[in-house]
């Protein structure tokens, strides 16, 4: 590509409303640009490395025989209704009525409708497994939406769905999509982890779930890593051991004044103990269909309540705080809960790290007071104990071995087992081999086409711009010169030619700026390679400079060798 006829934009300023590296550089290398919150046009390079990452995408998809297709962005709500998610999803279902009164939506997912494609396609057993899937644009209406494509409203989305006769063709078929996305995210050139993750509203506990995340500082997520057993984990799923500590042998109860003390944190200070010998009370509710359960629950006072393991613990739909009329019913007051007492009116579940026979600092159930010498097999008679807590740094593994690392990540792919919760609920059926209806399984896959482009800026780059991956680089090689004479020019247009016809993707820089600025756009963009032809130089010595953009290695090449040492340094960059 040319640049003197090309459509490329650069920008000195910081955008106002950019938050992180990724979302600075996309806006001022000209990457994209804002159309409204959340909601952006993909410009020429953008849209370069998108179809690079779709053509991986697709190959790959390929080898494992999943069929592409391309489902509607507009949705019948009448579908959502089926699957009961119409009025469940939330806000972010951007949702309207067509000409014809019927209820529509924007695509936040597409469960529902590659069902009923399912069930109006395939009626034998014979027939599995099938797997389907698109690469298209999805909306989800975010209240905030941030960091560019990150965490935008609309975005381009691959999302796969497969079917199966019972768990054991799932499983095969499960294990066939994580090899594919791996193979995907190693050949996108990025530093990523696969993690155990929860299945939140998408499948229930027991089923297999893995997020793919890309490592990077600024990730939102929190991944829990242990390199000696390859144990990975979203912090929300993650299952780790306290690093042993010293509890308190078990003493009598006593009473003790506490004013004005409501926290964990005041508390200790004021009865100079740490932390982790008293315990956090919490009164959470558990919803189920539509019945409401309240629990206190007890950890460690250092240690944070895992909402996920929570749920998951009680089966429940949701969990929440308890509300203060639930509080009042109850007779407790915030900062004072303790268990002596409450085992009779709620139910008492107790953190695993906690241990029974020790001592604690508790509240007292009544404001200012709190008890010293709390012991739970001892004080309270019925109870349940639960892995409840979130894993920490400093935490170890399952095995009480080895020490955990905690790293940020960004979620670029997921993997689901979904069961049978689409194919039942929209009444989807094959014939089994004796001939009488039965329910699918299904299985769910996707990855964030432009959430993968812009996470791979934000783990790539420096001070000075964009440093592209080589295998989704939107050009591999910056071509400039630096001169006014005509030979020079058509010297650079030669080489332009000759790049190309080597099988190399050249942006040339054929605008006539000054160096400068053509080196600043150049850091700016990130290609992998950059080449100078300049003027005085060459004729001097007949030689163009070449420089490798991570490494900034600078290498000076003859044009009599130009194309044989042009391909040796694009082998050695990795």
């Amino acid at each position: 590509m040319r640049l003197s006829t090309g459509f490329w934009q650069t920008y000195k300023e910081t955008p106002k409303d950019a938050e992180i590296p990724s979302h600075i550089l996309m806006l001022r290398a000209g990457l994209i640009h804002k159309t409204a919150a959340g909601i952006y046009s993909y410009l020429p390079f953008a849209l370069r490395i998108i179809k690079k990452i779709e053509n991986i995408i697709r190959e790959e998809h390929d080898k494992i025989n999943c069929n592409e297709i391309q489902m509607s962005v507009v949705t019948p709500g009448e579908l959502w209704k089926e699957s009961g998610r119409w009025f469940s999803y939330g806000s972010e279902m951007m949702r309207t009525v067509d000409a014809n009164g019927r209820d529509m939506c924007l695509s936040p997912t597409n469960e529902e409708t590659v069902t009923d494609i399912f069930r109006k396609s395939i009626n034998s057993y014979k027939q599995l497994p099938v797997s389907l899937y698109q690469i298209n644009t999805k909306f989800r209406d975010e209240i905030r939406p941030r960091f560019g494509l990150m965490r935008g409203r609309e975005f381009l989305m691959k999302d796969a769905y497969s079917f199966h006769v019972d768990k054991a063709c799932l499983d095969k078929t499960y294990q066939d999509f994580y090899g594919c996305y791996t193979n995907i995210f190693k050949r996108t050139g990025l530093d990523f982890m696969v993690v155990e993750a929860d299945a939140g509203a998408m499948a229930s506990s027991d089923q297999k779930t893995h997020e793919f995340q890309v490592v990077a500082s600024s990730g939102e997520d929190t991944v829990v890593l242990c390199k000696e057993t390859k144990y990975a984990a979203n912090l929300e799923k993650a299952k780790t051991l306290r690093a042993p500590c010293e509890f308190s042998k078990a003493q009598p109860l006593m009473k003790i004044e506490t004013p004005n003390k409501k926290t964990i944190e005041d508390v200790c200070k004021f009865l100079n103990a740490p932390e982790y010998q008293s315990l956090k009370s919490l009164i959470y509710t558990a919803i189920s269909g539509e019945e409401e359960k309240h629990y206190l629950l007890l950890l460690l006072g250092d240690d944070q309540l895992n909402e996920v393991k929570l749920k998951a613990y009680l089966k429940a739909d949701h969990v929440m705080p308890a509300r203060d009329n639930v509080m009042a019913e109850l007779g407790l007051y915030k900062g004072f809960i303790g268990p002596v007492g409450l085992d009779n009116k709620i139910e008492v579940v107790f953190d695993k790290s906690v241990a029974l026979d020790a001592a604690y600092v508790v509240g007292a159930n009544e404001v200012d007071y709190h008890y010293q010498g709390f012991v739970a097999s001892r004080d309270v008679k019925k109870y349940a104990q639960a892995d409840l807590r979130m894993a920490k740094a400093g935490d170890l593994d399952q095995t009480g071995k080895h020490k955990i690392e905690i790293k940020r990540g960004i979620e670029v792919g997921h993997i689901f087992q979904l069961g049978d919760k689409y194919t039942k609920a929209m009444k989807a059926t094959v014939l089994d081999q004796s001939g009488k209806p039965m329910i699918p399984l299904m299985g769910c896959y996707g990855i964030g086409v432009t959430r993968t482009l812009q996470a791979a800026i934000e783990q790539n780059h420096d001070e000075n711009g964009i440093v592209w991956p080589k295998p989704i680089a939107p050009y591999h090689i910056y071509l400039a010169y630096i001169g006014k004479k005509d030979s020079t020019k058509e010297l650079a247009t030669g080489l332009y030619q000759e790049l190309k016809d080597n099988g190399f993707e050249v942006l040339f820089d054929d605008r006539g700026l000054s160096p400068g600025i053509m080196f600043k756009d150049s850091d700016l963009l990130g290609l992998p390679m950059r080449i100078v032809l300049g003027e005085r130089d060459y004729e001097a010595t007949q030689q163009l400079e070449v420089t490798v953009r991570k490494t900034q290695q600078k290498s000076l090449v003859k044009r009599d060798a130009f194309i044989s040492e042009i391909k040796k340094i694009w082998q050695s960059i990795t």
